[in-house]
């Protein structure tokens, strides 16, 4: 007979789909520090134990530095928020991390284009 597959890894991602989906609401609805402006939660990784969790954030205007920094500083009270929605025996630690992917992927377009248009003046030669 086969073993049966467990569901944890499943939940986990379900796990923390949940925790970003009430962080959001939470940042924007309770979060009273100005150095939080516009915030995007780009994922969260919870370990298997949901002893942590790793917030990816970025942000559309200020310095990532300091949204980190206020993030972070109110981990606390989102995670006495997530305390009152998540209805799981642990709930993890918060830590944000500044997300670079937009970044990354406006550096990578600009490569591209800039290959692209000295290969055209190549082949114009």
């Amino acid at each position: 007979m086969a073993a049966k597959k467990t569901a944890t890894p499943n939940r986990t991602f379900k796990v923390a789909d949940q925790i970003q989906r009430d962080l959001t609401e939470l940042i924007a609805r309770e979060l009273k520090d100005p150095r939080v402006g516009m915030v995007t939660l780009q994922g969260v990784e919870v370990t298997p134990d949901y002893a942590h969790a790793k917030v990816f954030f970025s942000v559309l205007v200020g310095d990532p530095a300091v949204t980190q920094e206020a993030l972070n500083h109110a981990a606390g009270h989102l995670r006495n928020g997530l305390f009152k929605r998540l209805h799981i025996h642990t709930v993890p630690t918060l830590h944000f991390v500044y997300d670079r992917t937009q970044e990354r992927a406006a550096d990578m377009n600009a490569l591209i284009a800039k290959a692209v248009s000295s290969r055209a003046k190549d082949a114009e030669e």
